[in-house]
């Protein structure tokens, strides 16, 4: 479930309140209407006649201003404010500007270059002692450690920003840091802290009479108590915030708390501990699907992929659910559809510049060498002895132009080939796009390493880097060995999958099998290593699932679907050297290989799973 971050710290500077944001920025607060205005009054005479602290605010305000539409200019415009408050040598403004440009870097993703202007930003406002925007200094890098799951550093930035608010008695501070903390305490999955921290702020926020503020806490709200389980609480919570969201015409949080109210009607539906009869259930699924499809119209309005790729996954489940199988996997199809619609135009442009030039290539060698040759006639047979060598010359130059254009398609080839699977590969360069596939018979294996945080303290940066290169080249070489596809790697956990794009009776077994192989040579390094590796523990569950491309810039081959997520629970409950596959799988490979059951264990959003160990090959 996406859950809604209030608005962050606030940076007060002479330009007045602006305010960032943990996800996106309002489309209210920051769009081309903002950015003309502030354009046309910064053309006006007032600022062109002179370079002062108004232009440097001015800019200042250009650059957040272009955050959500135009970040290219919005840098340029901090680059051009901090070039000009340096010159004045303002620190105030100085300090502005580097703060502007990490917001934008943050809103890029580009989180080791936020974090370098915001402790910049920082750093000069503690010299000047300027409380509240230290305050907002110390909010806004919490939210890039956040951002990065390193909840206990941005616990301590959060505390320190609550602490300076307390001081100077802003309520609409403390009221936003108490958001940011719980929504740290939602994501470190302790729902009674971010129960706690969210209400306080849903509180400051009554108070203060700030509509957006309640209806972010709401939303925040409703999150946790979908996550306890508590579904009548969770939805009371988000229809409330949907209804004041319609009021603002707010559309990009209105998608994202209905979307988050149908993923609240599924997990009710979904949740086997809950009792509830067979027509409650069947009410819960149709209300899911229901909401997920009134936030994908809204999506589609607005053109946020984000919310699409979301809600449609979410929609397919709660229509299998159903027993809507046809339109679960119409879902997922139109989803792919849609990221395949731009990935491909995109690349088959790719591939036709590529042969374009390639043509242009060999018809500029062919008109050089039909000129020399016209030349070499004219000249006569004096000159035979240098026709002959500019002939050599000629056929020599082409022949190392056609080598150099083989090489390079060589060397786009081997780089589709890295990414996809050659039949998807072969179909994207034939057609320019490749659509979704659906899989029947599949393995899918979630690894994920224990203790990665404890052995990363006893590296350096460079030395954890290369461990984690060396641990995920020997997976590579594993499942290569046993015909199995890589799908990618996500920090320190890794995912694969047998039995795709070909289809393979031996799925389970092979992956099964390269699993063990991992787990061996894990406990090898270890015995080896000590404290300087990981422990790994593996999940593995067979099942169906959909397969495609997806994105437009790194474009990745991706796979969707229940197993996925079954998979994941796999690996969740699985514990350090062990291989802990589902009842699904145990049944297709229990005559190849020993297994431990260890009975019915409760999986979030899943219910109660069969689960076993495996042990070694039969």
């Amino acid at each position: 479930m996406k859950q809604f971050f209030k608005l962050l710290c606030i940076f007060q500077f002479s330009l007045g309140a602006i305010e960032s944001f943990a996800q996106k920025p309002a489309s209210h607060l920051v769009g081309h209407p903002l950015i003309d205005s502030l354009q046309k009054e910064y053309s006006s005479e007032k600022y062109q006649k002179q370079e002062d602290t108004n232009n440097v605010n001015m800019l200042n305000a250009l650059s957040f201003a272009c955050v959500n539409t135009d970040p290219v200019n919005g840098i340029k415009y901090g680059e051009a404010a901090l070039a000009l408050a340096e010159n004045l040598e303002w620190k105030k403004g100085i300090a502005a500007a580097n703060g502007y440009l990490g917001v934008i870097f943050f809103s890029r993703s580009n989180y080791p270059k936020a974090l370098e202007y915001a402790l910049t930003s920082l750093k000069i406002n503690e010299e000047l002692g300027d409380k509240k925007s230290q305050a907002s200094n110390y909010g806004n890098i919490a939210n890039i450690y956040n951002n990065q799951s390193n909840y206990a550093t941005a616990l301590d930035y959060y505390s320190k920003a609550l602490k300076i608010f307390e001081e100077l008695g802003s309520k609409s501070g403390i009221a936003i840091t108490l958001g940011n903390i719980g929504n740290t305490y939602t994501n470190m999955n302790n729902n009674p802290k971010a129960l706690e921290y969210t209400l306080k702020a849903l509180k400051m926020s009554e108070e203060l009479g700030d509509k957006r503020g309640i209806a972010a806490d709401l939303g925040n709200i409703s999150g946790v108590y979908t996550s306890e389980g508590n579904y009548p609480k969770a939805l009371e919570y988000g229809i409330k915030a949907i209804g004041i969201f319609e009021e603002l015409g707010d559309r990009n949080n209105l998608i994202a708390n209905i979307g988050n109210v149908g993923e609240c009607y599924l997990a009710w539906a979904q949740d086997t501990i809950v009792k509830q009869t067979p027509g409650e259930k069947k009410e819960n699924l149709q209300k899911a699907i229901d909401y997920l499809k009134r936030a994908i119209v809204i999506a589609n309005e607005i053109g946020d992929l984000d919310y699409l790729q979301t809600y449609s996954q979410n929609l397919s489940d709660a229509e299998a659910a159903a027993g809507d199988y046809r339109e679960a996997l119409s879902s997922y199809k139109q989803y792919a559809i849609f990221n395949d619609s731009v990935f491909g135009r995109e690349n088959k442009i790719k591939i036709i510049n590529l042969e374009m030039k390639r043509d242009m290539d060999l018809k500029s060698l062919a008109i050089a060498k039909k000129h020399n040759e016209r030349i070499f006639f004219i000249a006569g047979m004096v000159l035979l002895l240098l026709v002959i060598v500019f002939v050599l010359r000629n056929y020599n130059s082409q022949k190392r132009s056609n080598t150099l254009l083989s090489i390079e398609k060589k060397r786009s080839d081997d780089l589709l080939l890295n990414i996809l699977p050659a039949e998807v590969a072969d179909e994207l360069k034939e057609k320019g796009t490749a659509e979704a596939k659906y899989f029947d018979n599949v393995t899918v294996m979630f690894t994920d390493f224990v203790d990665f945080t404890k052995a990363g303290e006893n590296m350096t940066p460079q030395q954890l880097v290369d461990e984690l290169h060396t641990c995920f080249k020997a997976f590579d070489e594993i499942i290569r060995k046993n015909h199995i596809e890589k799908i990618k790697t996500v920090g320190d956990a890794y995912l694969a999958v047998s039995g795709l794009p070909l289809p393979d009776h031996e799925h389970a077994v092979k992956m099964v099998k390269a699993a063990v192989e991992i787990t061996e040579f894990m406990k090898e390094r270890k015995t080896t290593l000590g404290e300087k590796t990981f422990g790994v523990r593996i999940g593995i569950h067979s099942g169906n699932v959909v397969a495609g491309i997806v994105g437009v810039i790194k474009f990745a081959y991706d796979i969707w679907g229940d197993t996925v997520n079954t998979a994941a629970r796999m690996e969740e409950h699985s514990i350090a050297g062990k291989v802990n596959i589902s009842e699904t799988t145990y049944d297709l490979v229990k005559n190849k290989f020993e297994c431990t059951y260890r009975g019915e264990i409760t999986a979030k959003n899943k219910g109660s799973l069969k689960m076993y160990f495996v042990e070694k090959e039969a």
